[in-house]
């Protein structure tokens, strides 16, 4: 059941994520079936100012479609990397196919995400392509990478490409209405949850399985989508893109699936790239004073206030921050890297030159490059 009464913030910027399952709804090749009016969507919201960004599934599934005979599974990760690159560009014809305008391929990575100067190109380069009334057709770069440089999933690679355009908005269009208090195919009794005030644990703790036949990550992955876009200042809604009025009502300012607001205090850029973007490569434990210092008092942590390090990472890589008890409350850009790090811990930082032979920084993590989670 959709809500057709809930009214959209206004937007002028809109990131659309189309899902394999609109896209291949047999699990057999991309069709028609659902984007044309995905397509008649973008073409009306061009026409009145607003722009789109699509991020788009299905290369595989398109790859799988040219195949003769039947292709077993599960596909192992040279298979999925062929499939990719003989379907990508079968996936861009089949969208450009629709549209008067031109269209324009980009392929994504983690590391297009991960490392700022990166960032800021592919950042310059969407801006261009909107100016020069393009659209933006973008999907991760699944041809070459291995799992550890990967996104993952489209709806994460979706947040993070409306914090790259600056979007005011991101659309997740999928198979199922939207957000339910209960998994709808076990609970027929479910409800649609019309509007969520803040992504926390127990919004996660209502997601269900794995979707469908090429989907990653399911209702899981969308959440962390729209948990990446609202703490950024971008509203998300995830709707039900197989329904043909849903589009309809998205083109007059009517949300019909699950609205997720934007956060009152969005997190700046670097903090919010840092929490989002960047994986942690290590773990430092503190004790209750360095806690308190930089939970009250907007502290640096300082090598006096840790108590021992796990993990391998060098100088400038993301680390965890956590309390005796375990528990994760900050992540931040290390001075050190761990083995000059383990020989400075519980020191004071007068005493760093004396131990290393040199200093970096007083501080093992500055409080301009830590983030507090909550």
């Amino acid at each position: 059941m959709q809500n057709p009464f809930i009214e959209l913030p206004p937007w002028k910027r809109a990131v659309l994520k189309v899902g394999s399952a609109l896209m291949a709804p047999e699990g057999k090749r991309v069709t028609n079936t659902y984007t044309l009016d995905i397509a008649g969507f973008i073409t009306q919201c061009r026409d009145h100012g607003r722009e789109i960004i699509l991020v788009s599934s299905g290369a595989v599934a398109a790859g799988i479609s040219t195949q003769t005979g039947k292709t077993r599974r599960p596909l192992t990760i040279r298979e999925k990397q062929a499939l990719a690159a003989i379907g990508q560009p079968l996936l861009m014809t089949h969208w450009s196919k629709f549209f008067d305008f031109p269209c324009a391929q980009l392929l994504l990575t983690y590391d297009d995400i991960k490392e700022r100067k990166r960032l800021v190109n592919a950042k310059n380069t969407l801006t261009e392509l909107l100016t020069r009334r393009t659209l933006p057709i973008i999907n991760e770069n699944d041809t070459t990478v291995v799992d550890e440089l990967k996104v993952g999933d489209n709806d994460n690679l979706a947040a993070h490409v409306a914090v790259l355009a600056d979007a005011d908005m991101l659309f997740i269009a999928t198979d199922i209405d939207g957000l339910y208090d209960a998994d709808p195919k076990r609970f027929p009794q479910a409800r649609l949850i019309p509007v969520v005030e803040k992504v926390d644990h127990s919004v996660f703790e209502l997601a269900g399985g794995k979707g469908s036949l090429y989907s990653v990550g399911g209702m899981i992955t969308k959440l962390q989508a729209a948990e990446k876009a609202t703490s950024r200042g971008i509203n998300t809604v995830i709707f039900n893109g197989a329904r043909r009025d849903s589009f309809e009502k998205l083109l007059h300012q009517h949300c019909c699936g699950t609205l997720f607001k934007r956060a009152s205090l969005p997190l700046n850029a670097k903090k919010h790239w840092m929490l989002h973007a960047v994986k942690s490569r290590g773990v430092l434990t503190v004790d209750a004073g360095a806690h308190q210092a930089l939970i009250a008092k907007g502290a640096s942590l300082l090598p006096s206030g840790i108590t021992s390090i796990e993990g391998h990472f060098k100088q400038g890589d993301s680390v965890d921050i956590r309390t005796q008890s375990n528990e994760i409350f900050a992540k931040g850009l290390c001075q050190y890297d761990a083995e000059d790090l383990g020989k400075i811990i519980g020191k004071k930082s007068g005493e760093i030159e004396k131990i290393l032979g040199y200093v970096a920084a007083d501080e093992v993590v500055h409080r301009d490059d830590l983030v507090l989670l909550e």
